[in-house]
């Protein structure tokens, strides 16, 4: 595992699993939302973008956090390993309403409030999303290591054994 990418849906906890994994493989973590987020709540040009994925691409090892629907087939032809959050739609709204307020290493700003497109892009990712996701795994998941994870608690358990047995990854 030199290659990583994780995805699924807002609020399912790629993040938080990113920097565990981060921290018990040393490999280095990017996060997409710090890459395409301005200060202000702009973003930088897709262009930009997709540049900086590609100079994160070059690097031996690397663990790339996000979502990014229009970039998921890109880092799916370069990655090794892929971690997917299918989590319930509930849980994911919660983990987004929790961090209202907090501030957060992969985003420039602190969010009080829950914006309501957010709100309605994590009420439709199983609907119009995670389909799409699937047949992107069954298209690029040859010779990969896919995982997926149907609860938080998962996720824990496998940063768990990682960190008690070097084997598992």
């Amino acid at each position: 595992m030199k290659k990583v990418i994780v995805i699924g849906c807002p609020g399912s906890g790629k993040t938080t699993f990113a920097e565990k994994l981060s921290m018990v493989t040393s490999l280095p973590l990017y996060y997409l939302d710090a890459i395409w987020h301005k200060p202000d709540r702009t973003h930088i040009p897709r262009e930009e973008f997709d540049t900086r994925m590609r100079e994160n691409f070059a690097e031996d090892e690397w663990i790339i956090d996000g979502n990014y629907s229009r970039t998921i087939e890109m880092r799916l032809r370069e990655c090794d390993t892929v971690f997917l959050f299918d989590l319930p739609t509930e849980v994911c709204l919660a983990g987004a309403i929790e961090r209202l307020g907090k501030g957060r290493y992969d985003m420039p700003w602190i969010a009080t409030e829950l914006d309501p497109k957010f709100e309605k892009e994590i009420l439709k990712f199983r609907e119009s999303k995670l389909p799409e996701i699937y047949n992107l795994l069954e298209k690029h998941g040859q010779n990969k290591r896919i995982v997926i994870f149907k609860s938080r608690k998962d996720a824990d358990t496998f940063i768990n054994n990682r960190a008690q047995n070097d084997e598992l990854i």
